[in-house]
């Protein structure tokens, strides 16, 4: 019996679930269901409950999670209102920084702030020589500084969309019924609003617990699930991992509850703009409008700030890890001559993981929009859970699954390129069924009325009307898979190195001029794909989240 083309596809999208899903998550949980004679047992979360190490980490990723959401909510509303409602000069420039601030790998910002305001940060050892004392930046307020202007343009692009689009004939009419501008705010524009603020504020929460990398180089005592999860994976190389993977499936759990609070949101987060009445925007006067332009430029600058200092101290003179007076390519000339292989590891592995990513994604997405079986239904569901799970516990997962034969894969290139892959997958899904339902179904069906097979149909007609939309998705997972750090720490041996792990050793061992460098080619590669995505989706920003 023939199988047609589609149902090829649905097999082989449940192939791949099962092999780098279905599979590693099974080992994680039958990892954490045994002790360390191997006995079935839910002896470890009975340990995860009454130890208070762990007690602390659990409490301590909901307050980074809470605090980023709090601090994002509130940079994010704010810079969004200005930029929305009043005149801004500037605007577009401003819009660039928020987006530079969103595609910094958060382990940049992380350097950044240290090299800035860490024991011996610029910025602090000047206030100090001035008499003005600062506590360096590590520990708890710093992690949640970090996180607030990291994450607050997913707040920021969201809500500025929602207010803008916002129909002015309702706060007219409130207006006319007497009501006081803040009244309007609070009863026309706030609930309008809220489901994208909501949704922006739950994409910072949902981030700030799977963060890894900010929370290990800043926290400095304040562990969160993630650092644990790290910390005992690397205590328990070459025996049982029950308690990593124990404390990953809690992070699994945590995760999925607010990113099924964020999907809810999401999908009541839909505006349709009256390009007739849209809101006008004010142009302010006096000490409001130097206050409106103080607000914005500092939420846009300081979040665009790791950016920056990488870029500059990139270009500081360095004697081995101490800078110097004066600037040079010293560090550059360091990280081509002897650190060549992690860039090349990073562009190789990313360039496999884009194409993976791209032609599986593309075919699935079309599953998915075109053909809603029950079947299909529950795969669009299960791919949710990828994007649910932090990188420290892929890695994890892939270590406890395929660390033996018959499939062993540890130490491999293979292995990080497969564990980035399905992390990413859910984008270029999302993006692909986005893309096609913008298509009408009847011109392939005309194609396959006119003797096309499915096949051909589908790559003469439906492929070509859509490739703008599968490049700049492909570019976006570029972005995404470049910077992946959390799973490639996890997985990663000598041979397999990539730069942002390499940034993280950098910076660990206090060598600040190679970790500006290594961010500053980073950085230039995400800002090089970004620009193609823009210029291929007419640059919407939103397109990002």
């Amino acid at each position: 019996m023939r199988v047609g083309f589609w149902p090829l596809v649905g097999l082989l999208a449940w192939l791949i679930l099962a092999v780098l899903l279905i599979v590693p998550l099974g080992s994680v949980l039958l990892s954490s269901l045994h002790d360390q004679a191997g006995h079935l047992t839910f002896a470890n979360y009975e340990r995860f409950l009454d130890t208070p190490r762990f007690r602390t980490a659990f409490v301590n990723t909901l307050i980074a999670g809470f605090g980023g959401l709090a601090g994002s909510l509130v940079l994010g509303a704010a810079m969004a209102f200005c930029m929305a409602r009043l005149e801004i000069r500037g605007s577009r420039f401003v819009s660039l920084l928020a987006i530079l601030a969103l595609v910094s790998p958060p382990f940049i910002g992380a350097y950044s702030w240290i090299v800035l305001f860490g024991s011996g940060g610029v910025v602090r050892q000047t206030l100090m020589q001035w008499g003005v004392f600062i506590p360096p930046i590590f520990g708890m307020w710093g992690v949640l500084i970090v996180f607030s202007f990291k994450f607050y343009p997913y707040v920021y692009l969201l809500t500025s969309g929602a207010l803008s689009n916002i129909n002015r004939s309702l706060e007219e009419a409130a207006e006319s019924l007497g009501l006081t501008p803040f009244q309007r705010v609070m009863r026309i524009s706030f609930p309008l609003v809220l489901p994208a603020l909501s949704a922006g504020g739950l994409l910072a929460l949902i981030h700030s617990i799977a963060d890894f990398g900010t929370p290990r180089l800043i926290g400095r005592g304040f562990n969160v699930l993630a650092t644990e999860a790290y910390t005992l994976y690397s205590a328990e190389i070459g025996g049982s991992l029950s308690m990593a993977t124990t404390i990953s499936i809690v992070l699994i759990v945590l995760s999925m509850i607010f990113v099924v609070g964020q999907r809810y949101m999401s999908r009541r987060n839909v505006y349709h703009g009256n390009l007739i009445n849209k809101p006008a925007k004010r142009k302010l006067t006096g000490f409001a409008n130097v206050a409106a332009h103080t607000v914005v430029y500092a939420i846009a600058l300081i979040g665009a700030m790791p950016a920056i200092v990488a870029v500059i101290f990139s270009l500081r003179r360095t004697r081995g890890p101490v800078f110097q007076p004066g600037f040079s390519l010293d560090s550059y000339q360091r990280i081509i001559f002897s650190l060549s292989d992690a860039i090349q590891n990073s562009l190789l592995f990313s360039a496999a993981t884009v194409l993976l990513t791209v032609v599986i994604g593309t075919l699935i997405g079309c599953l998915v929009a075109r053909r809603m079986t029950a079947s299909n239904a529950l795969l669009d569901a299960t791919l949710m859970v990828p994007y649910v799970m932090p990188g420290i516990v892929v890695g994890i997962a892939f270590v406890a699954a395929f660390n033996a034969p018959p499939v062993a894969l540890t130490g491999t290139a293979a292995i990080i390129i497969l564990s980035v892959f399905i992390r990413r997958l859910p984008y270029s899904v999302r993006s692909s069924a986005s893309a096609l339902r913008q298509v009408s179904p009847s011109m392939e069906e005309a194609a396959i009325s006119l003797g096309y097979s499915p096949v051909r149909a589908f790559m003469k007609v439906t492929v070509p009307l859509i490739l703008p939309g599968i490049v700049a998705g492909g570019m976006l997972s570029f972005v995404t898979a470049i910077n992946e750090l959390s799973s490639s720490l996890v997985l990663y041996v000598g041979s397999t190195i990539t730069m942002p792990v390499r940034i993280y050793i950098a910076i660990h061992d206090g060598d600040y001029g190679t970790a500006a460098a290594l961010s500053s080619v980073l950085l230039a590669l995400s800002g090089a794909a970004i620009a193609v995505a823009f210029r291929l989706m007419g640059r919407d920003e939103r397109a990002l989240l």
